[in-house]
């Protein structure tokens, strides 16, 4: 298995792999697309580390500078537009497919977890605490329920996106950036890999709690 990410991450093909994965998990939310991202950024930080051998290094050896670089390595840029794009025309999808209604509304409906988010988020977005979506950008599933119950709960469009792709742009740039600079930092290999994996599980279950963090507020008399 880890043969094949190594394989796919120095194919041109894990751009798309990428953005298909990361669309599709509003909906299937066990798809990895935040491993995937940090892989394929661990591998883009093997364009910048260049061996250089100095001449004292070398001792008396003409030193080494190579300048090419390797042709299997994806771009960082390109990797975090698809990444971000992705996430955003996901949420989009989802919201839209419940704002209808239809089978998916009604199953939300029946949902008390589902139908608790839902409260939280319309709260959220009329007042200033639409950072609850970004929040739960980073929290298995999170997406999901936020991006369906928008749509259940009938929120305006132009309420939801703008938040939507505040979620999108800063998941995606805290995970592109932990396999960047881990790759920099512990070299381009699966130590590095792993390392920015277990971070972004630990910001998962930061903002789990933050986000499932019981309100104090007391509830009005009736």
């Amino acid at each position: 298995m880890l043969e094949s990410l190594g394989s796919l991450t120095g194919s041109p093909w894990i751009y798309a792999v990428v953005g298909v994965s990361v669309l599709l998990d509003v909906f299937l939310p066990v798809l990895p697309s935040g491993v995937l991202v940090v892989a394929a950024a661990t591998a883009a930080a093997g364009s910048t580390t260049v061996a250089e051998v100095t001449v004292a290094e070398a001792a008396g050896r003409v030193a080494q500078v190579p300048t090419e670089v390797p042709a299997d390595v994806p771009s960082l840029l390109i990797l975090m537009l698809c990444a971000a794009g992705a996430s955003v025309l996901g949420d989009l999808f989802a919201f839209r497919i419940a704002r209808r209604g239809g089978r998916l509304g009604l199953a939300i409906a029946r949902s008390r977890r589902l139908a608790t988010a839902q409260e939280r988020l319309g709260s959220a977005l009329a007042g200033s605490g639409g950072i609850l979506v970004v929040l739960a950008r980073f929290v298995p599933a999170g997406r999901s329920i936020v991006s369906i119950g928008a749509g259940v709960a009938h929120r305006k469009a132009r309420e939801f996106l703008p938040w939507s792709a505040l979620a999108g742009v800063a998941w995606t740039g805290y995970s592109a950036g932990l396999g960047y600079f881990g790759g920099q930092w512990l070299g381009a290999s699966w130590t590095g890999t792993a390392v920015s994996v277990l971070a972004l599980f630990a910001a998962g279950a930061l903002a789990a709690y933050i986000v499932k963090r019981p309100d104090r507020t007391p509830a009005p008399a009736a």
